[in-house]
């Protein structure tokens, strides 16, 4: 943790009221590198079971995939505007997963994090924790020059009309798996194969396409970590301890 991610957490616990004192819980953080997104998916359920029996701390996996457009659970979501074999020949996999929402995609250049987190360990319902996801995104994007934010219906994270972030999640026995995406240095032709999230008209964008910069992906992993902590490392409870 570096230091002023320290200082800001000791400031928070300092400035905490009498009923929103911060309780810190592990919170574990794996960089898998470049990870198939099916090998990502069988990690995250091994992790999703060991986490309902309280054998591992709420963890979270950053990771990016090689190229591969995913399915989500609601068929009417998913919307593709070419043929199977034309997505497959171009050596990009075709997957349908259970997680909520519709189609998207996930290339090299694209940070990806799944928060395998037991929601009731940080107090969160789904709906926080959706809240939670978003924030952590917009955070991180400020920080990389881009103003991010949420548009009423429609899921994700928006630049003006552009999105640039996708949200899935999926819960077992209140446990998270699925996570965000967020769009950096990617190949956005990916998304041309696709209605994304079915959403018609929509045009995809890249922190590197609003800032025509391109992001050191190690420094933002560095950054989004920090950001995890804050937002995944403690929880609210109440107290009527003294603050000293």
């Amino acid at each position: 943790m570096s230091n002023n991610l320290a200082s800001g957490l000791q400031l928070q616990y300092a400035e905490a009221s009498m009923t929103e004192l911060k309780k810190p819980l592990p919170l574990v953080i794996r960089d898998c590198g470049q990870t198939p997104y099916a090998e990502a998916l069988d990690l995250q359920m091994t992790l999703c079971a060991q986490r309902q029996a309280n054998d591992i701390d709420n963890t979270v996996l950053i990771v990016e995939h090689p190229p591969v457009i995913t399915q989500g659970a609601r068929k009417t979501e998913n919307k593709l505007l070419v043929s199977e074999e034309a997505i497959t020949s171009q050596g990009i996999e075709l997957l349908t997963v259970g997680r909520g929402g519709g189609t998207t995609a996930h290339n090299p250049g694209q940070l990806v994090f799944y928060p395998i987190l037991k929601l009731k360990t940080l107090k969160l319902d789904v709906n926080a924790y959706v809240r939670s996801l978003e924030q952590i995104g917009i955070e991180l994007l400020a920080w990389l020059g881009v103003e991010a934010d949420r548009v009423k219906g429609k899921p994700g994270l928006w630049v003006g009309p552009r999105k640039i972030a996708s949200i899935g999640v999926q819960l077992k026995k209140w446990v998270s798996f699925h996570g965000m995406a967020i769009n950096l240095n990617n190949d956005l032709s990916i998304f041309s194969h696709f209605v994304p999230c079915g959403l018609e008209n929509v045009e995809i964008t890249s922190v590197q396409k609003e800032t025509q910069k391109d992001v050191d992906m190690q420094k933002t992993k560095v950054k989004l970590s920090e950001l995890l902590l804050l937002y995944f490392a403690y929880e609210y409870k109440s107290t009527t301890e003294n603050i000293e």
